[in-house]
């Protein structure tokens, strides 16, 4: 981190650092945003985690859906931030030049790609110093849109968090008494709690049930050709 953190300042971007954990090319860290998907690695006692980091950015809508294809669960995160929140989830308006909120359009994308299982992440909490009121009015309509989309809002946890600092991620922030951990229904019988993205992700969210004894299925997301290799075929292995 302390070289990731030393090539941000160089470049001007000194909040950028844990970005360029995943934004490996030279285009990305130069311009701030997210371009391709690219993938990272981590274990639990429970499961062997593959992040696949997708752009936010609209110009790179594409990439985004080619990453997600290839998901079991959606970490959807958005900004507490005022201004970023409601520009994230914004409705197309074309008589007044809105555009769609990117978070609103991958929610939606999301649900169309058969991921059913998300776990929404209320990033900055910091911005509005870890506002009840502020978190509250961001659940709520965050609810109210995924429900619109078809997502089963009592499956959803809405956690409060801060990715610059921390809070929230892997242990409990002490930043926010008000907060009392999250609640979902993983079946009509079974409640799920928690307080952090990890907690969700280890408790809440499950692997898809798998074939291993039907027929070879790979949906292809890219064929490249290597000189001297051949032909690559790169998709995710849905039965085999």
């Amino acid at each position: 981190m302390a070289k990731l953190q030393a090539e941000a300042d160089a470049k001007g971007k000194s909040s950028f650092a844990f970005a360029y954990y995943m934004d490996t090319c030279k285009e990305e860290r130069e311009r701030g945003v997210t371009i391709q998907c690219n993938t990272k690695e981590f274990f639990t006692d429970s499961y062997h985690y593959t992040i696949v980091d997708a752009p936010g950015h609209k110009d790179y809508i594409k990439n985004m859906i080619t990453g997600s294809g290839c998901a079991d669960a959606g970490l959807i995160l958005v900004p507490a931030e005022k201004g970023g929140f409601e520009a994230a989830i914004a409705k197309a308006d074309p008589k007044i030049g809105v555009d769609e909120g990117q978070t609103r359009q991958h929610a939606r994308l999301l649900f169309l790609l058969g991921i059913e299982q998300i776990v929404v992440g209320v990033n900055k909490m910091d911005s509005c110093d870890w506002s009840e009121a502020r978190y509250n009015e961001i659940k709520d309509e965050f609810i109210k849109m995924i429900t619109q989309i078809g997502f089963r809002p009592k499956r959803v946890p809405v956690i409060p968090y801060s990715g610059f600092n921390g809070d929230n991620l892997v242990a409990r922030t002490d930043k926010a008494p008000w907060y009392k951990g999250w609640k979902a229904n993983l079946n009509k019988d079974t409640v799920i709690e928690g307080y952090t993205i990890l907690d969700a992700l280890e408790k809440l969210i499950k692997p898809p049930k798998r074939n291993p004894t039907a027929p070879l299925r790979i949906p292809i997301s890219n064929i490249y050709n290597i000189k001297g290799v051949g032909q690559i075929i790169c998709g995710r292995v849905e039965q085999d």
